[in-house]
């Protein structure tokens, strides 16, 4: 413990009072801090408007990307698709890499993949309140954080809050039929915007149904 003044504060208290402090500053700032609902839609297309990354070519790497999967060899014989139907999660992880380093191959010394846990998985270099997070989920239309994603007394390894983009994709089925992107999102998140389970146990966290389309906006979805 060390005394400030007549006062003596744990470090776990301390610790304690910062998080709180945190939290409160993310709720008085941000883009969308005094708007009311209505007008949210109408400030996440500004923010992509000026964001460095154009919605067409956020698509069409998504895209890409998910194609390269399929060509993808492991162990240098077993292709994916065709030999081995990897796991929703393993499919995501393959987007959560392939997708900074298309960037990082397009644009050298502009984006690059993340390169410590406090950073988000795609880097912008020149300002990094650009940086984008990524979800992915085998949900038709929905993604899913952690359960510490929804939990305002947790010290996180980075900021909940800034731009997403989120991919939905299928399974493979029993027929092992080449699964599709069937939604991407791209958009800006504030922490406050992810609800925890409610039980105890549970390990997930979601985002509310109003704010698809209105923070988190479509912007590829196959008809």
């Amino acid at each position: 413990a060390r005394a400030l003044g007549e006062h003596s504060f744990s470090t776990q208290a301390l610790v304690a009072l910062a998080v709180r402090l945190h939290g409160r500053l993310c709720r008085m700032s941000g883009p969308f801090v005094g708007l009311p609902r209505s007008e949210w839609q109408a400030r996440t297309e500004e923010l992509l408007a000026s964001h460095p990354l154009e919605v067409e070519e956020v698509v069409d790497v998504v895209l890409a990307c998910w194609d390269s999967i399929f060509q993808t060899r492991i162990g240098g014989r077993a292709l994916i698709g065709v030999h081995v139907f990897p796991r929703p999660q393993i499919m995501g992880m393959f987007l959560h890499e392939l997708i900074p380093l298309e960037f990082a191959d397009r644009y050298p010394g502009v984006w690059r993949r993340e390169q410590s846990v406090d950073e988000k998985d795609l880097v912008y270099i020149p300002d990094a309140e650009q940086s984008v997070e990524i979800k992915t989920s085998s949900s038709a239309s929905r993604i899913f954080g952690n359960r510490s994603y929804a939990q305002p007394g947790k010290l996180l390894k980075k900021a909940k809050s800034g731009y997403y983009l989120a991919v939905n994709f299928a399974k493979f089925d029993r027929e092992h039929r080449r699964p599709a992107v069937t939604k991407i999102y791209f958009g800006w998140l504030d922490a406050t915007d992810w609800i925890g389970q409610k039980a105890q146990t549970g390990q997930q966290s979601r985002l509310a149904s109003h704010i698809y389309g209105s923070k988190l906006l479509p912007i590829y979805s196959p008809t």
